[in-house]
Order: C-alpha cells, then sequence, then structure tokens
C-alpha cells in the first residue's frame, strides 16, 4: 500500500481504539449499575434492571446503531456524532451483557459472607462494597475478558454509518488498490494484535486482584471487614 493509505488505515485503528476505550468505559459502568440492581432487595428495582437486560440483549447491536444514528434526530431531534452514536450503541447493548456477569459473580459469593456483615451491622452499601465486590469482581475478569474482545469485533458495525475505523479505512484501501485478500489479511491480524493485547492486560488485571484478596486497607473500617475470612467463617 502506498503511504497515504497507510495513513488512512493508522487513522481507522485510532478511531477504533478510541470507540473501544469510550463503550467499554460506559458497557463497564452499566454492567456494575444494572448488575447490583438486579441483586435489590427492592423487585421494582430488579424488575427495571431485568426489563432493561432483556430489551438490550434480545436486540442487534447493528440495529441499535442505526436507531441511535438515525432515529434519534429524527423522533427527539438529538443529532450524534458518529463516535457518540456507537459509543452509546455499543455500551448500552454489550453492557445488558455485562450485567448478567456482574450479577452471577455477586450471586457466587458465599451467603455466609452477607450474613457475617450483618452479623457486624454493616449497612447493604458497606456489605456491597467491602464484603462482595471484593470477593466477585476477580472473578468477573476473565467473562469480562471475553467480552472486551466481542466488544472489539463489535466496533466494526460502526462502519454502517460512514465512521472513519478501521473496517471503514480498510474497505477505502480496497477499492482503491483492488486488493481484496492482502488487505482484509492485514485488518484481520491488526484486530487479533489488539484483542491479544488485552487479553495479556486483562489476565494481569485478574492476577492482581486474585492477589489481593483478604489483604484490606489500614483503615478501621477494613479491620471489622477481615473478621469475615474467605471461607464463610467469622472470626
Amino acid at each position: 500500500m502506498t503511504s497515504g493509505l497507510w495513513e488512512l488505515v493508522l487513522k481507522g485503528i485510532w478511531t477504533t481504539v478510541q470507540l473501544l476505550v469510550l463503550s467499554a468505559l460506559l458497557a463497564t459502568a452499566v454492567s456494575f449499575v444494572v448488575g447490583i440492581a438486579r441483586t435489590h432487595r427492592l423487585w421494582i428495582v430488579r424488575f427495571l434492571a431485568g426489563f432493561y437486560t432483556e430489551v438490550f440483549r434480545g436486540t442487534s447491536a447493528l440495529v441499535m446503531i442505526f436507531w441511535v444514528f438515525f432515529v434519534l434526530p429524527v423522533a427527539f431531534g438529538w443529532q450524534l456524532v458518529p463516535l457518540w452514536a456507537g459509543t452509546l450503541a455499543l455500551g448500552l447493548t454489550y453492557g445488558a451483557y455485562g450485567s448478567e456477569i456482574v450479577r452471577g459473580a455477586l450471586k457466587a459469593v458465599d451467603p455466609a459472607q452477607q450474613e457475617g456483615g450483618v452479623a457486624l451491622s454493616f449497612t447493604p452499601w458497606q456489605r456491597m462494597r467491602l464484603i462482595l465486590l471484593p470477593q466477585a469482581v476477580p472473578e468477573m475478569i476473565p467473562p469480562f475478558c471475553n467480552l472486551l474482545v466481542e466488544l472489539l469485533k463489535g466496533t466494526a458495525l460502526v462502519s454502517v454509518m460512514g465512521m472513519g475505523d478501521l473496517t471503514f479505512s480498510a474497505n477505502l484501501a480496497r477499492l482503491a488498490l483492488q486488493q481484496s485478500a492482502e488487505i482484509y489479511t492485514y485488518v484481520l491480524l491488526i484486530y487479533f494484535v489488539i484483542a491479544f493485547t488485552l487479553t495479556r492486560l486483562m489476565r494481569g488485571l485478574e492476577k492482581k486482584l486474585k492477589a489481593g484478596i483478604g489483604k484490606g486497607p489500614a483503615s478501621t473500617e477494613s479491620k471489622r471487614v477481615q473478621t469475615v475470612g474467605v471461607g464463610g467463617g467469622v472470626s
């Protein structure tokens, strides 16, 4: 490829990385908010969180991108630039999948941990923040890693809006050179390198979080948490 086409592809990689980071941040926030809401003691909160999850899991991410980019301006007068439209659509869609990861990990924590927090007179928020989440988050990392890789591949969908991501830029280069095999082989390799890097980073994060289980900060409140053992006993 010529230097101009390589520059086009590099800009597409940067756009893809931007979209991946922004939509991953939104999806993470949605995952924890909705996932925790699905374990709430009030049925109406659980119902609303479950309704959101079912709606966004049951709809196509591609159609959601179309809806956000083409329907919102007509229905509400909110015209979003392609980057923010893609971030919103992908973040909300993959956040629905992530919420099930959060809910499942929280439910998998030994019930005795909850009982220990109640015995120590912790509030529900303290039990969530100091007992449940520190044990559940390390278990969320492997499925979140898979979801992040899926999100990376899902960013290619924004090319339907004419957004200059990696896929869109590669298609322009293909049209210019009429060399499909070479161009798309480069694209496959680039996506693989990004996905492999994400996987290694997430594995490192998982090891770090699991190494910290049972090691609380030297605060008075955290010292109280240390009396609740990982095995479920209260000392």
